[in-house]
């Protein structure tokens, strides 16, 4: 814990302990919780600055609200920490986004004060308003908080949302965070003035009664109400000029209130609970409040990993995947005129910063917004570009309908570049990138390659861009290479084989897991099990020579980084099916939700590390399986020409594409291919 002995952070161990402290306890305790979660995020890595920005917002809404009838839904936990701090976990957070510790996102299993998760942008306003209705419906107290901003805003669901949850007469309170990431610089001193005194209780009890009485005077009454209404919304365009908008559809504009003065939002958020329509109670803060490097670089600390509390410098880091895509994203876009790059406000974490910086009129930023994203895209390249979408996996989820309807039924050349792909460290289920495999399989005609090392990611970005038609998607892990075999070279081909002649055993594999099977299977070898190894390079369309190769084994067994359903295990086993495969065929996938973890606790978690891989193997080996293996042995690379490629599976008469016999080489000549 970072706040010493004593501190008023110690002394909360539930929401409600907060009202019991006084105006300058209050400041006090923002100073502590900003102190927590500096020392934390600078050990634990996760979501600074936005987190920062909404302390005093945090503390304000557990001072005002009963968090045991009350509920408050956060979009994304960028914004939660301080919740958790206030609700009973100040004791656990140095645990924060660490395997068995506090999750970086509101989590129901967590705590019941986290009424709803949230790892993706824009929900808050949907969740909130089926959470209010659910409370109308069953005729139970309490309001429902939606805290929403940091970029959320730039999401169409916050839209939909919004326009549903206007017309209901719930008791919805929807907290806009003006952390000027989504909407315009403030009004005008007048116009904050006036917000200060009509965002208080009494102005807002005031205005009720008044409203109510003059309407009942007979014959004077209505029209002089309809006089002073017409008048009060005219002085209101001008002075505020964002307040109409939400108020045309239905709700109660509060604001703006300064986001770092408890007292004020206490006052806002009690009119609020006045009001008996959907409330939007609009309030300014300052992303990366109270800690220097964070105010004046609210972007690089928004996710951040180690660094030094003192100074903000974050701790070294080795190059990343993300890193290459970037490098090897500017030397595509200066030797082609139509390559172009979109993100979604994620030009930081998928290595576009100097692309964006150098090339503004082709690089794109089109905020929290996947699903336009694919849609611009395809029309960028039904108009001759060749587009290049860099997403993270989890977030490529949000457009699967623009994949298939507004790009793949036109066969549209839109490159997906998907990072985080795999299992990704530290933010825990809802970040993980083990679905967008089975997405991509349902999409006719979409090409999947699936690197294991920098230079392979480069070789795939090309092919990806200028070998294929249609959806092409290159997806890549997070983080730096990993247990890539000495010597590998990347090529072109579909797949690489490396084979035992006398080996029933054959494992197939993809992406990352190819360092952890080769791993295994030198391990294996050293216990005298050998067994051949099946890397393939394009998973989608899987090759139809990979299949003849796997159905001259009388073992095969599938591991793969991903979802067990619909993944390419599953699709890979189909097709030795339709062959009439009736050997020994397993698959070792991922078939539930990884919670927060480093990369390697999570492959143990699922059986997919070293130990995991040599374990199946031996359970599945029979004593008289046991053949040479020289896991360092590649065949010698095959060519391939159109009737090769394009051929079924099906054909089991024809031998193997590639099956060309090769001299056993012991593992120490490290002999390669000539």
């Amino acid at each position: 814990m970072s706040q010493q002995n004593g501190g008023l952070l110690e002394t909360i161990h539930a929401p409600s302990d907060v009202k019991n402290l006084t105006e300058e306890q209050l400041v006090t305790l923002a100073d502590e919780v900003r102190a927590t979660l500096v020392q934390t995020v600078s050990k634990n890595g996760g979501h600074l600055s936005s987190n920062l920005g909404t302390v005093e917002l945090t503390i304000a809404m557990h001072r005002v609200f009963d968090l045991e009838k009350d509920q408050i839904v956060f979009d994304v936990g960028h914004q939660c920490y301080t919740h958790k701090l206030l609700s009973g976990r100040a004791v656990r957070f140095d645990t924060l986004r660490q395997k068995d510790g506090i999750s970086g996102f509101p989590s129901p299993k967590e705590s019941a004060y986290d009424v709803f998760i949230a790892g993706h942008s824009s929900t808050a306003v949907s969740a909130a308003n089926g959470l209010a209705k659910a409370k109308s419906l069953l005729g139970e107290e309490g309001y429902v908080i939606a805290v929403v901003g940091d970029g959320a805003m730039t999401g169409g669901l916050f839209y939909e949302g919004l326009s549903n949850a206007g017309r209901s007469h719930d008791r919805l309170i929807i907290i806009m965070n003006d952390n000027r990431m989504s909407i315009n610089d403030n009004v005008g001193f007048v116009a904050r003035h006036l917000s200060r005194m009509r965002s208080g209780p009494g102005y807002v009890r005031m205005k009720r009664n008044f409203g109510g009485g003059l309407r009942k005077i007979p014959l004077i009454g209505k029209g002089v109400f309809r006089f002073l209404v017409s008048v009060k919304d005219g002085l209101k365009s001008r002075l505020y000029r964002r307040s109409t908008m939400f108020e045309d559809m239905g709700y109660y504009y509060l604001g703006p209130v300064d986001g770092h003065n408890i007292e004020d939002l206490s006052r806002a958020l009690e009119a609020a609970k006045d009001v008996n329509v959907p409330v939007l109670l609009h309030v300014d803060t300052l992303k990366g409040k109270g800690v220097e490097y964070a105010e004046k670089n609210p972007d690089i600390y928004h996710g951040i990993g180690r660094f030094d509390p003192q100074t903000g410098k974050p701790n070294p880091s080795s190059p990343s995947f993300s890193k290459v895509f970037g490098d090897e994203a500017m030397h595509l876009i200066k030797e082609d005129d139509r390559l172009c790059f979109i993100t979604a406000a994620m030009t930081d974490g998928t290595g576009l910063s100097e692309v964006a910086h150098e090339f503004p009129k082709r690089c794109f930023d089109v905020g929290i917004a996947e699903s336009h994203a694919v849609t611009f895209a395809s029309g960028l390249a039904q108009n001759g570009m060749v587009p290049v979408f860099a997403v993270y996996s989890t977030f490529l989820q949000r457009s699967f309908d623009q994949l298939l309807n507004d790009t793949s039924i036109i066969n549209s050349h839109v490159v997906l570049a998907i990072d985080r792909a795999g299992i990704v460290p530290d933010d825990g289920e809802t970040h993980q990138g083990v679905f967008d495999v089975p997405m991509l399989n349902m999409i006719p005609r979409a090409t999947v390659y699936a690197p294991c090392c920098f230079d392979e990611l480069k070789v795939h970005m090309r092919q990806a861009i200028y070998d294929v038609d249609g959806i092409a998607a290159v997806r890549y892990p997070k983080g730096n290479e990993w247990l890539v075999p000495v010597n590998y070279k990347p090529d072109y081909q579909p797949f690489t084989w490396y084979r035992s002649r006398r080996s029933e055993v054959l494992l197939v594999t993809y992406g990352r897991m190819f360092g952890a099977v080769m791993s295994a299977a030198n391990e294996l070898a050293k216990s005298g099990t050998f067994v051949s190894v099946l890397k393939l390079n394009r998973i989608k369309p899987i090759d139809p020579a990979c299949v003849r190769v796997a159905l001259t084994y009388f073992r095969v067994i599938f591991f793969e980084e991903g979802s067990r359903h619909g993944g390419v295990g599953e699709m890979f086993g189909s097709l030795l099916a339709q062959n009439n495969f009736a050997r020994t065929y397993e698959i070792r996938a991922i078939d539930r939700f990884v919670p927060a973890c480093t990369v390697e606790e999570g492959l143990r978690l699922v059986g997919l590390d070293v130990d995991g891989i040599i374990a199946t193997v031996n359970e599945t080996l029979s004593d008289e399986a046991v053949n040479e293996f020289d896991p360092l042995q590649r065949m010698p690379e095959i060519e391939f020409n159109q009737e090769q490629e394009t051929q079924t599976a099906s054909n089991e008469e024809e031998e193997p594409t590639n099956e060309a016999e090769v001299e056993d080489v012991a593992p120490e000549e490290d002999k390669t291919d000539e």
